[in-house]
Order: C-alpha cells, then sequence, then structure tokens
C-alpha cells in the first residue's frame, strides 16, 4: 500500500510536467509558423491606442495641433524644392519653350550672376505664404472630414472624400492668395527690381490697386479644387490600403515613412497632372503686369495662350512638376502626419499612443 502511495505522487508530477512541455513546444510551433499573427496583434493595439487619443483629445487640441504640423511640413516642403519651383514659374510665364536643360541652363545662370541664394529668390514669400496656406489646409481638410462625416474609405462615398479635400484647398487657397501672387512675381523679376515683400505690396497697391491682389484668382480655385481633391483623396486611399500591410511596416525600421513618402508622392503626381493647365493661366494672370501681357480674364489668357504658342503650353514645365511635385507633397504628407501624431502623443501621454 505504502509502495503504491509513494509511486503515485511522483507519477502524477511526470505527467504535468510533460504536459507543461507540450504546451511550450505547441506555443512554440504556432509562433514559429504564423510570425505575423502577433505582429498584427501589436499593430493592432497600436491603432487602437491612436483611435482612443483621437476620441479623447478636444477639438481645439485637433486644431493647433494640425496648424503647427501643417506649418512645418509645407515650409520643410516648399524649401527643399525652391529652386526647381523657381525655374518652373520663369518657364510658365514666358514664351520660351521648356527642356530641362534649358531649365537647368536657368538655374546655372541665375547662380553665376546673382549667387547660390538667388535660387532661392521668391522663398520668403513662398514661406510668408505656405506656412499660413499649409497650416490652414491641413486643419481644414481634418475639419471638413469631420463635417462632413468622413470616416474610412470603406464606409465613405468617394464623392465625400473627394470634395473634403476640395473644399479644404479652397478654404486654404482663398484666405492666403494675395501671398502667392506676390511670390510669383518675385520669383520672375530680378532683385534689384523688387528688393522686399513690402515693396513689392505697395508697388502693387499703388500701381495697380487693391484688386490686383487676387488677379487670376478664378483659374486658381478652379485649379485647386481638382489638385487638393485629388491629392489627399489619393493619400488616404493609398494609405488606408497599405494600412493591412501594417504588421510588416510596423516591424521593419523606417517601411512606415518609406510607405508614407511613397504614397504622398503618387498624390503628388495625380493633385499636380489634374490642374496643371489652370496653373499656367494662374501664373500667366499673376505676372501679366510686369511681363507687359494683357491676360485679364480666363477665357481670354486661355485663348491667347492657345493661339500663340499651342495646346502644349498648357503643360509647359509639367515634367519638372513631377519631379518636385511628388517630392514637395511626399515631404509635406508625411511630415505632417510625424508632427501630429507626435504632439498628439504628447497630449495623451506616451503610454496612450505608439511612437
Amino acid at each position: 500500500m505504502r509502495g503504491h502511495v509513494g509511486a503515485s505522487p511522483v507519477e502524477s508530477s511526470q505527467v504535468v510536467i510533460e504536459r507543461i512541455h507540450g504546451t511550450i513546444r505547441s506555443s512554440t510551433t504556432i509562433s514559429m509558423t504564423h510570425p505575423t499573427s502577433s505582429l498584427r496583434s501589436e499593430s493592432d493595439l497600436d491603432q487602437t491606442k491612436k483611435e482612443e487619443c483621437e476620441e479623447t483629445i478636444s477639438n481645439v487640441q485637433r486644431v493647433w495641433t494640425s496648424l503647427l504640423a501643417g506649418a512645418a511640413a509645407g515650409g520643410l516642403a516648399k524649401t527643399v524644392i525652391a529652386p526647381l519651383d523657381r525655374a518652373k514659374i520663369n518657364f510658365q510665364v514666358s514664351k520660351q519653350p521648356y527642356t530641362a536643360r534649358l531649365a537647368v541652363g536657368f538655374l546655372v545662370k541665375s547662380f553665376q550672376n546673382e549667387g547660390l541664394l538667388s535660387l532661392w529668390r521668391g522663398n520668403s514669400a513662398t514661406m510668408v505664404r505656405i506656412v499660413p496656406y499649409a497650416a490652414i489646409q491641413f486643419t481644414a481638410h481634418e475639419q471638413w472630414k469631420r463635417i462632413l462625416r468622413v470616416d474610412s474609405p470603406e464606409t465613405t462615398p468617394p464623392v465625400k472624400r473627394l470634395l473634403a479635400g476640395s473644399l479644404a484647398g479652397v478654404t486654404s487657397q482663398g484666405l492666403t492668395y494675395p501671398l502667392d501672387l506676390v511670390r510669383a512675381r518675385m520669383a520672375v523679376t530680378l532683385k534689384s527690381e523688387y528688393k522686399t515683400l513690402r515693396q513689392m505690396f505697395a508697388r502693387i497697391y499703388r500701381e495697380e490697386g487693391v484688386l490686383a491682389y487676387y488677379r487670376g484668382f478664378t483659374p486658381t480655385i478652379l485649379g485647386v479644387i481638382p489638385y487638393a481633391g485629388a491629392s489627399f483623396f489619393t493619400y488616404d486611399t493609398l494609405k488606408h490600403l497599405l494600412a493591412e500591410y501594417s504588421w510588416y511596416t510596423s516591424s521593419t525600421p523606417g517601411m512606415t515613412t518609406a510607405l508614407s513618402l511613397l504614397c504622398g508622392a503618387v498624390a503628388g503626381v495625380v493633385g499636380q497632372t489634374s490642374s496643371y493647365p489652370l496653373d499656367i493661366v494662374r501664373r500667366r494672370m499673376q505676372t501679366s503686369a510686369i511681363k507687359n501681357h494683357h491676360y485679364q480674364t480666363v477665357t481670354s489668357t486661355i485663348v491667347n495662350v492657345y493661339r500663340e504658342e499651342g495646346v502644349m503650353a498648357f503643360f509647359k514645365g509639367l515634367s519638372m512638376n513631377w519631379v518636385k511635385g511628388p517630392i514637395a507633397v511626399g515631404i509635406s504628407f508625411t511630415t505632417y502626419d510625424k508632427i501630429r501624431d507626435a504632439l498628439r502623443r504628447i497630449i495623451c501621454g506616451p503610454d496612450d499612443v505608439p511612437v
């Protein structure tokens, strides 16, 4: 009896140990066979924390974080591509045919004659405009999405998502347009003609009147509707599609940022191409007074450009836009997302929103 009683505990312990070992082997096999399941769970948890943070912060906090992030994003993106932007505007407002060689020649000539900083001529005007413009645009987009109840691409009609982007563009452009006009004029004139923004504003008012600040406004609004709508729509759609592979991107250093840049680049190409002809019309009207051309209305500008230069004039410099546009939009969208998320992470607390 004693022997039987003594053997039973030993046998039971051995069974328990074997079961524990079997459980460990089974769990290890599952995790080795399906490594993505744990990564997806972590990614889903991160996304849940971000969504909880979005619901926690107030709308005032959404607005000021979007304003700060948008301002930084716009300023950085435009500074990077400022030399290319100046070359593009120079060809947009002239009758000289555009080629990549001539564009490079223009930049080289500007550098030789006026120095390195001449490549960023007009960038101060760009910063004065783009910082509030980008801040308002990104903030307006988020607010319009809330007003129109735009959620994910799966649950929201494409028309509403396009409308949110277009309204954001109209809002920001309408509030900052005079700065865009001044910036365009500074980009196509010599430093000796207009040295400062103040001088440019004063001369326009003195020689042309207050309405001159809004010359070219109509084609600008007509152009920003497809541009902003297509850009935001494309970026949000691509990010949503790539979110399905978030388990991979979250486990690969730098992959999330790289894919965000790629989404922004594609959005830039789509947006720029859809609105470029109206951008030509806008620039011609903005600079007509200093180029001795008579582009007073959208219709007359289109007719004159077509008659004098042909249909391809409406796409002059587009190839350069395909270079600088994706860079600028990619940097802008990515920088905005990163800074906005960082600011909101600070508000919610480091334990609430993942890095």
